[in-house]
């Protein structure tokens, strides 16, 4: 389906110092400066500054702080001043980075907390959890202020108000309008026939991808004029390979977006033109999770085991984990005109 570009990688690419000494869960940069936060299997949640001096990247560690658990997912507040972070010993810490205070509780499910993100139009904290909940946190109250129940395990959330999508365990697609969050807008059978990994909300709002973890991405639209824009297309696939789709990255200013999956590669589409921008070389380990900073001009990557062959094929001790930082070209992620050559689907 997508008509590919082939190009010479320039090796644009600088590791992180002091990485996780387990495996890196989430990724998230701060939407107000180059920050980065990861957290990771080892409990703990990093934060380091990142740097440029032209086509050259530095980082140097800020702080830390510490779950009793393996940390998941986290968040930033939308003034960049906070951080949320969540994870297998089921609460959510509130962390206020910028003023070097120490991390409170702020909230709490009764199975470990998979997802979150802060919607600064509410002013609230959602979370999913495995509980098969989401809770709105308002942080003025120790309560939530709405529980909603889930059809299965939270598994992948996105928020892009009023738009946000929800994937469970049972390949269902949940659609709120946040503007009446206590009812589903639609509840959507995946496009993908495999279990759901990641989601990501179109910028425009208007539709979301879905990626699973047999190498698969689908582009859904939400109005029932545009379904014959839907369309699904393989990726992160050698031969008779198939590697899940861990991430999904809209790039903040061209609206292109990232994939990474499990055979340790990262890729940059268009979803309008249908076409894929460029191919990187891949890694020696897998892909679990990425993210653009706030002016698209950072992709950060971890590369570290990723949990798809069990407990029993992980062992800390000689796994090396890795964040990596790349710059991506303009011609990488900008969009471009079709060629006229016609794809495979």
């Amino acid at each position: 389906m997508f008509v590919v570009s082939f190009s010479l990688w320039l090796c644009l690419v600088k590791q992180v110092a002091q990485p996780p000494t387990d495996s890196v869960s989430s990724l998230s940069f701060s939407p107000k400066s180059n920050h980065l936060i990861a957290t990771s299997w080892d409990n703990q949640v990093r934060c380091w500054e990142i740097m440029k001096s032209g086509t050259n990247v530095y980082s140097a560690p800020k702080a830390a702080i510490a779950h009793d658990q393996p940390v998941l997912c986290s968040a930033w507040k939308d003034d960049g001043t906070t951080v949320f972070s969540g994870g297998c010993d089921k609460l959510v810490k509130m962390w206020p980075l910028q003023s070097g205070g120490q991390p409170v509780q702020v909230a709490v499910h009764d199975a470990p907390i998979k997802e979150m993100a802060w919607i600064p139009e509410m002013n609230v904290l959602v979370t999913g959890s495995w509980d098969k909940t989401l809770k709105y946190w308002d942080l003025r109250q120790q309560n939530p202020v709405h529980v909603q129940a889930l059809s299965e395990r939270c598994y992948a959330l996105t928020v892009k108000h009023p738009l946000m999508v929800v994937g469970t365990a049972d390949r269902n697609l949940i659609v709120f309008n946040l503007q009446n969050p206590q009812t589903e807008f639609k509840r959507i059978a995946s496009p993908l026939k495999y279990q759901t990994r990641c989601v990501a909300a179109f910028p425009d709002q208007q539709g979301f991808l879905v990626g699973s973890i047999e190498g698969r991405v689908g582009v859904h639209h939400l109005d029932d004029s545009q379904q014959s824009k839907n369309f699904t297309f393989k990726c992160h696939r050698d031969n008779n390979d198939i590697y899940s789709v861990n991430s999904l990255n809209f790039h903040p200013q061209y609206h292109t977006f990232a994939t990474a999956g499990s055979d340790g590669a990262f890729n940059f589409w268009d979803k309008d033109s249908k076409q894929r921008l460029k191919a990187m070389s891949r890694c020696n380990q897998p892909i679990p999770c990425s993210a653009f900073n706030n002016d698209g001009s950072v992709y950060a990557y971890a590369v570290c085991y990723d949990w798809s062959k069990g407990a029993e094929n992980h062992n800390p001790a000689t796994a090396k984990t890795n964040i990596l930082l790349h710059l991506p070209q303009e011609s990488e992620v900008k969009s471009k005109p079709r060629s006229g050559i016609t794809g495979r689907k």
